[in-house]
């Protein structure tokens, strides 16, 4: 029997039990090789802005982008629980906004599960989601969508009273029914805290050991996107230097006239040949 996909609740009851692998996709088979290798949840992130689309950031991510990728990951993936990024200022404007907008990642996606950035002031939001059938996970610590007002990518966290608030913020999404957090690139101590007070599972990303899970982006863990090497971020395999240098092979052989050679290449029929270079006109097929 085909295994069952991952559901919200599944990946609820992971915590204090085993920790769980999360993985960013993109396209189809981004899908494929992280459905493949394992993950847990496949998060369709926007940080696409800046691995696939090459923004600066993922302020200019739409939800047509993520609409359009989110689609193409969900039909790969058979086994993770898809969740979706949702973009920046889908959400934001009003809680009506936020509910239209994470139902599409539902119905016309194929996501199972919406991710979204803030404290508590988005609590309300995630009650609504909720309230329509839609399953949030919440993300705080540094949250990519407010680096203009934070100032850029910085840790947050590092002073007392900041890490009081990152707990409170926490529970608020906790409380409001969110099925998981991202901690982004907070002291491992306030990731620790976190872990510790509230009853779903933890995400870090740059949060330290001691989170229910880690998720990293599909790019970076690959080195598929030389330069772009957030501090925290563990680089499993180096493809770009191997596709780099088949690549290069390729335009070499093709320059070179070696591409295609004989293996690569179709030929006719001897008597269909014979008939075809005898034949003093091509108009009658």
């Amino acid at each position: 029997m085909p295994q069952k996909q991952r559901t919200a609740p599944d990946i609820q009851a992971a915590k204090g039990q085993r920790k769980l692998a999360v993985l960013t996709a993109y396209d189809y088979p981004t899908g494929l090789l992280a459905d493949a290798a394992g993950a847990d949840v496949v998060l369709v992130g926007d940080s696409l802005g800046m691995v696939c689309l090459g923004l600066p950031d993922t302020l200019g991510v739409t939800m047509a982008d993520m609409i359009h990728h989110t689609k193409a990951v969900a039909r790969a993936v058979k086994s993770a629980l898809v969740v979706a990024d949702m973009p920046f200022m889908s959400y934001q404007t009003s809680i009506e906004t936020a509910v239209a907008n994470a139902g599409r990642f539902i119905q016309e996606a194929g996501a199972r599960a919406v991710k979204l950035e803030g404290g508590a002031d988005f609590a309300p939001h995630v009650r609504a989601m909720l309230a329509a059938g839609i399953p949030v996970m919440g993300h705080i610590g540094l949250t990519p969508q407010q680096i203009a007002r934070l100032g850029g990518f910085k840790a947050q966290g590092k002073t007392a009273r900041a890490a009081r608030k990152l707990v409170q913020e926490a529970k608020a999404l906790a409380e409001a029914g969110c099925f998981s957090l991202v901690l982004e690139a907070m002291p491992a101590e306030v990731a620790a805290r976190i872990t510790a007070e509230i009853e779903i599972p933890t995400i870090g990303i740059g949060a330290g050991p001691h989170c229910d899970g880690q998720v990293l982006v599909f790019h970076d863990i690959l080195g598929l996107c030389p330069g772009l090497k957030p501090g925290f971020v563990k680089q499993y395999a180096d493809l770009w230097t191997p596709a780099r240098d088949g690549l290069a092979a390729y335009c070499a052989e093709v320059r070179a006239g070696a591409f295609p050679a004989e293996a690569q290449t179709r030929r006719m029929d001897p008597q269909e040949l014979a008939e075809f270079l005898a034949a003093s006109e091509y108009g009658d097929a």
